[in-house]
């Protein structure tokens, strides 16, 4: 993977043997694996000749993306040449992954007490009640793109705000997007019908 370090960040991996980073949309350290518990046990590091560059040597306890993925260069730049679907799959993953990664951090922050911007997520996070009725109201939305004849863009729209709300509430039950998409896969090598009849028996 790659990241943005500054001083305190290196000082802090060289301490806690665990990779730092530093955000600079928020502005502070972050632990890699501090949301989703796969640290980078850093055992080494290493400069550039430049010394503009740092590598950190280490083992992972678990994937190093936050898609899942072993490694954040998963991406063939040939294979997306040669098939751009392919492309459109994996852009789709990683912007799934990636707004549960941002969802999941909002959490650890009201976790730690961290002292942050004003932030939607959070609000919603603290309040089920308003959470529920906003994914309530954005699928009435949705379904009204429908009955109501509206253009593409309008439902793409309200997905959107579906999915986006629909993943916060997954964040407060410990659901995760993985878990979703395996029942899904496991679902298609039978009929809608067939499925919903498992379920009552």
């Amino acid at each position: 993977m790659q990241g943005f370090i500054n001083r305190d960040a290196l000082a802090t991996t060289i301490s806690s043997h665990k990779a730092t980073f530093y955000s600079r949309s928020r502005k502070q350290l972050w632990i890699k694996g501090e949301t989703s518990s796969n640290f980078i046990n850093v055992h080494d590091i290493f400069l550039d000749c430049d010394r503009d560059s740092i590598i950190y040597l280490g083992k992972p306890d678990g994937p190093t993306c936050h898609t899942g993925a072993e490694t954040c260069y998963f991406s063939s730049v040939s294979s997306i040449v040669e098939n751009s679907q392919a492309e459109n799959d994996i852009l789709a993953m990683t912007t799934l992954y990636s707004l549960e990664s941002t969802i999941a951090e909002r959490k650890a922050e009201i976790e730690r007490k961290t002292e942050t911007k004003a932030s939607w997520t959070k609000k919603l996070l603290l309040d089920e009640k308003l959470l529920c009725s906003k994914v309530r109201e954005e699928a009435d939305e949705l379904c009204r793109t429908l009955e109501d004849n509206e253009d593409k863009s309008r439902a793409a729209s309200e997905m959107a705000d579906v999915l986006y709300h629909s993943m916060v509430l997954l964040a407060l039950k410990d659901v995760k997007m993985e878990d979703v998409l395996e029942l899904l896969r496991k679902r298609f090598s039978k009929s809608g019908i067939e499925e919903k009849n498992s379920r009552k028996s």
